[in-house]
């Protein structure tokens, strides 16, 4: 009985083996199955879907392409899609090529190239003075930067001089400009890489005021190698630190190429300067009168003539505040018999009518506020009763923004003075010398020079009974004859440089020489 029931023990046994052979048999054969089935699927739907996807991504390109050709616009867009189907009318598309036709076409800006050099350093300044003697001292710096092979930082203007103006270079002159119409001859650069500025920041800098009236050489033996042994040279001040005459012929002609192309007002100013050009020629031509009887002017100069006893105590007192002007006791009366003050208003109305000037010809005032105002003016006003000012030819809030930035006021005045039919300086100043060089560049616009010496002798022997009207005129007319911004040499005095001809007065080697069939030399428009 035992075995027999072993051996029914053992046949269920290998029936149950069996069974489950079976079953994982089964279950080896479905998975297998499966496995085909999603394989056969796959390959049936791999070219499909590869072909959406080659759709979907042409479609993708097609229609960038579509939108970048339509951002186009006005230059490739009518070119590339004319022939395409439009959804406009055909009125509507006329009417749209006839405003792309009114469009004024502005032509790409070609850079120049950069110069490739070895870099010597960084040089860094910070200019001093007025707007116009900021101006031709960025030309120099610009120049030296050149011939030294160094870069150029931005320059910083002047904020602490007597007219206390905020403005930074890119608030006055188009600073984009000024670096990228320059890359083919210097770098510039809006300020330090960070690890020389923190130096800077720091103090640790070697900072020292070049000698005025300096040769380009003096650079090259002077300073070149403080910058290469410092990495960084901070020049204090800029004003006349190069010399006028005897420089290399490529140098004067950058120093030229800074002032009348790189150094472009902001297009703010430029804009408000065109509106007052167009107001002024709606009503004729007109002079631009620099009327140069301003406080400070007066104060500098110790000039007081017509001035009364508070006015002149006044002066005397803003002349002792100010450390950097260094005269401080002067004797009007002979400083004036000099020509070496500014004319006053009235001096201004007897030389203008003598000189017969049209009573009705409008006159711009290029100036800051007149000292002692309308009592001073009234003369003038008089002699010629269309004066006017940018005051008077722009609203209140047209000129807002320029208040109390006198240095872009003196840009605005700047751009009127370049486009006048005559321009009168009543003393040569940092904004008459610029002007005067600037229209001598524009093709000798009419700029009468005015030789204060000669003058106040006349207008003296005339107010005094000693000459009549018309020997007045016609003495004041002599003397001014060969004073219009005609061609002329600069005039060189090689151990006086302040009484000799200044560079951007009359920038010559920036004026082509041609002779004449009469062998006298001219100068014509470079």
């Amino acid at each position: 009985m035992r075995e027999m029931c072993k051996v029914d023990d053992r046949d269920k046994m290998k029936q149950k083996k069996r069974f489950s052979i079976g079953t994982m048999g089964l279950k080896s054969l479905g998975v297998c199955r499966v496995e085909k089935l999603k394989s056969s699927m796959v390959n049936a739907r791999s070219p499909r879907m590869k072909l959406w996807l080659i759709r979907a991504t042409t479609t993708v390109l097609l229609w960038t392409c579509f939108v970048q050709l339509t951002a186009l616009g006005g230059t490739w867009g009518p070119r590339v899609l004319k022939g395409w189907p439009s959804c406009f009318t055909q009125d509507s598309h006329s009417a749209s090529a006839l405003d792309l036709k009114l469009l004024p076409t502005v032509p790409p800006r070609v850079l120049p190239p950069k110069r490739v050099y070895k870099n010597n350093g960084y040089l860094v300044v910070s200019c001093n003075g007025g707007l116009n003697q900021m101006r031709s001292a960025i030309c120099d710096m610009v120049a030296i930067a050149r011939y030294l092979n160094v870069t150029l930082i931005v320059p910083e203007l002047d904020k602490t001089s007597f007219w206390s103006d905020p403005s930074e270079f890119e608030d006055i002159f188009d600073v984009d400009h000024f670096i990228t119409s320059l890359r083919d001859e210097v770098r510039i650069l809006k300020q330090l890489p960070p690890r020389l500025k923190k130096r800077v920041e720091l103090g640790i800098v070697h900072t020292m005021p070049p000698v005025s009236w300096s040769d380009i050489s003096y650079y090259h033996n002077q300073i070149l190698p403080l910058i290469q042994k410092y990495k960084v040279v901070h020049l204090n001040r800029t004003d006349a630190r190069l010399a006028n005459n005897n420089q290399p012929l490529e140098l004067q002609k950058l120093r030229c190429r800074v002032n009348f192309g790189a150094l472009r007002f902001t297009t703010q100013i430029e804009e408000l300067g065109k509106r007052v050009v167009n107001l002024l020629r709606k009503n004729g031509p007109f002079l631009v009168l620099h009327l140069r009887y301003e406080m400070d002017m007066l104060a500098f100069s110790g000039c007081t003539q017509g001035c009364n006893n508070e006015e002149i105590e006044e002066l005397t007192r803003m002349r002792y505040a100010y450390p950097w002007w260094k005269e401080k006791i002067i004797n009007s009366d002979l400083k004036r018999k000099d020509g070496l003050c500014p004319l006053t208003p009235e001096e201004t109305a007897l030389t203008l009518r003598a000189l017969d000037i049209d009573r009705d010809i409008q006159i711009y005032i290029a100036a800051g506020e007149i000292y002692g105002g309308k009592r001073r003016m009234d003369s003038l006003q008089d002699a010629f009763p269309k004066l006017v000012r940018k005051e008077t030819l722009l609203g209140a809030d047209d000129l807002q923004y320029f208040q109390n930035h006198s240095s872009q006021m003196a840009a605005l005045d700047y751009l009127v003075a370049l486009e006048s039919d005559i321009f009168v300086p009543t003393y040569d100043g940092n904004m008459a010398k610029v002007v005067e060089g600037h229209r001598r560049f524009l093709g000798f616009k009419k700029t009468i020079l005015l030789d204060r010496r000669l003058l106040v002798d006349l207008i003296d022997k005339y107010t005094n009974g000693l000459l009549n009207w018309d020997e007045f005129s016609i003495s004041v007319k002599q003397v001014h004859q060969e004073r219009m911004g005609n061609p002329t040499r600069r005039l060189v005095i090689s151990d006086k440089p302040k009484e000799e001809d200044y560079f951007y007065a009359n920038p010559e080697e920036c004026l082509h020489l041609h002779t004449s069939e009469s062998d006298d030399e001219t100068l014509s428009i470079l």
